[in-house]
């Protein structure tokens, strides 16, 4: 594969264009001045060419017209200029460096052409009315020639002098301008891997400072990430640390019992639940850890209602099992845009803390409706509760309330905290005016309303 070509500097590539325009200007200014310029010396020079014509037939009645004579030269550029004089179709007088025939026989006004001595003429010819004088007065093209290039390079020459200075005030007007470019790439190239802290520039100009400030909020969030990585870490491994504990203890205690199968199954048993634990908090850890590494992109729209529906019915053998009663209020299809699985699981995660936090024989609600503009979805029980003080710790990892009588390791909240976020959702936690237990309520923007009420307070809970 070809390798890519390096990019040309910024600093490079904005000279070569001024100067490359400056270039196409000053030629178009040039090139319509000599056409204004060539214009305006053709006409002159035609204008004196008809004049000394008619100075001339004004003058040749005056001449002997019996014989011929020339016109001595009398200054150094004469031989640029020609005229003949011929009557009855004789010629009378002449310029010394005309010919004797007539320079444009059979022509009137003015022609250009080329004579015998193999140099072009501009020539004027003319005759009285009713006269048999007739007069012809050329000159040269290339004297026009000359005239037209001494006139255009006291106009041009200097220009062209100033051409290479132009180039150097536009290359250091450029370097100056892109000078902060410069300070901030110098600054970051000093800057140390780990470090986060703002970057700061002297005279900001106002086409970087919206990139300064996009990059001081990305160092800001790589930060926050940084430092919840490292906080999750740390908190991991103390989780971690605990239901391995727990079950290399009863693991001794199963080695130590001898001959009691009781003591033995017990020890057994409990290993078990603890492998069950700590299986849970792994999950739940990586589960955290993908989102966390990279949030998922919104899919959909999908139906909230039928979501809410499966997961439901996938979790409805355990509430039977402990005579739960799971209750579903669905008020019609309401389509959202995110992730299909991550609505499952932050279902699963509600709907499973109801169940395991709930007692026996408890009523657990379930509900979906839509509320201006919002999709809004319910997780109500009966049971205990949280304190005024742990709902406010609602969503903070590993943070458990103690007197549960439960096992857990705090991370379900962390994770439908995490998805409503990523999903473009919203979290309340408050008690159920109806059941009288915790309620969890998350809403979403509706897909098919986009119109929707900009911070629109959560509906009221109905009763079912």
């Amino acid at each position: 594969m070809k390798p890519a070509a390096p990019m040309q500097s910024l600093q490079k590539r904005l000279v070569t264009r001024v100067l490359g325009l400056v270039m196409l200007v000053w030629l178009a200014v040039s090139l319509l001045s000599w056409d204004d310029v060539h214009h305006e010396i053709e006409e002159l020079l035609d204008a004196h060419l008809a004049q000394a014509a008619a100075f001339v037939l004004q003058q040749a009645p005056l001449v002997d017209l019996s014989s011929a004579a020339e016109v001595p030269m009398l200054h150094q550029y004469a031989p640029r200029v020609a005229f003949q004089v011929f009557y009855q179709g004789r010629l009378v007088t002449r310029s010394r460096n005309a010919q004797t025939e007539p320079m444009a026989p059979d022509t009137t006004g003015f022609t250009t052409l080329r004579l015998p001595d193999g140099a072009q003429w501009r020539v004027f010819a003319t005759r009285t009315e009713g006269s048999p004088l007739q007069v012809y007065v050329g000159e040269k093209v290339s004297s026009r020639d000359d005239i037209l290039w001494a006139v255009l390079g006291s106009v041009l020459w200097p220009q062209i002098l100033v051409l290479p200075l132009l180039g150097l005030a536009a290359w250091w007007s450029v370097r100056s301008v892109l000078a902060p470019l410069r300070q901030l790439g110098a600054l970051l190239h000093r800057r140390q891997p780990d470090s986060l802290t703002p970057v700061v520039l002297q005279d900001t100009p106002t086409e970087m400072r919206s990139a300064v400030e996009a990059l001081n909020a990305l160092l800001q969030r790589i930060g926050g990430m940084v430092e919840s990585e490292r906080r999750f870490t740390a908190d991991a491994a103390h989780e971690l640390r605990t239901p391995i504990a727990a079950i290399r203890a009863q693991a001794q205690v199963a080695l130590g019992a001898g001959g009691d199968v009781a003591q033995r199954e017990r020890a057994l048993r409990t290993t078990l639940a603890g492998c069950d634990r700590a299986t849970r908090l792994v999950e739940q850890l990586l589960t955290l850890a993908r989102m966390e590494a990279a949030p998922a992109a919104f899919a959909g729209p999908h139906n909230l209602t039928e979501v809410a529906w499966r997961v439901a019915a996938e979790l409805a053998p355990p509430a039977m099992a402990r005579r739960q009663v799971l209750e579903l209020d669905m008020k019609g299809p309401c389509a959202v845009q995110a992730d299909p699985l991550l609505l499952e699981m932050l279902l699963r995660n509600l709907i499973d803390n109801a169940q395991r936090y709930s007692p026996d024989g408890a009523r657990i609600a379930v509900s979906v409706l839509a509320s201006d503009g919002y999709a809004v979805l319910r997780v109500a029980d009966n049971g205990p509760g949280m304190s005024d003080e742990a709902m406010a710790q609602f969503g903070r990892r590993f943070y458990r309330e103690l007197g549960t009588g439960q096992s857990g390791s705090g991370l379900g909240w962390s994770i439908v905290q995490r998805i409503a976020e990523v999903s473009g959702g919203e979290v309340q936690v408050s008690r159920s005016s109806v059941l009288g237990g915790l309620l969890v309520s998350v809403r979403w923007p509706m897909a098919s309303e986009p119109q929707r009420v900009a911070d629109a307070p959560w509906p009221a809970e109905q009763p079912a």
